[in-house]
């Protein structure tokens, strides 16, 4: 499944402790066009909710678009506003602040496992 494929090279990411582009991560999970990352995208929006059932901070915040100077796109803005997680502009500064705090939540998180 890709999803739990997706959190395995997550995990080894985190504990590096830097992010991937999803452009890098389609490409290490071996996935060929046509939508790889779409695939991509929509498997990062299922463990977003995974982990805010299991308590746990959003993994997904691992994985940033080469873009959008190095945040994630709006797609993981828009899943964690259905969350519950965040509101406001993903353009903003409370994008910024709330992904700052995620990605190291996750990093914390991660690096002792």
């Amino acid at each position: 499944m890709l999803t739990r494929h997706i959190r395995e090279l997550l995990i080894d990411q985190a504990q590096t402790g830097r992010t991937i582009t999803y452009k890098e991560l389609a490409l290490d999970l071996g996935l060929t066009p046509p939508q790889t990352i779409h695939r991509v995208t929509e498997a990062l929006e299922i463990l977003m909710a995974e982990d805010v059932a299991a308590g746990r901070p959003l993994l997904a915040a691992l994985c940033v678009s080469r873009l959008s100077h190095g945040l994630p796109a709006r797609g993981f803005f828009a899943t964690a506003e259905m969350l519950g997680l965040f509101r406001g502009d993903p353009a903003g500064t409370e994008a910024r602040t709330f992904y700052d705090q995620e990605l190291k939540r996750a990093l914390m998180f991660y690096s002792r496992l």
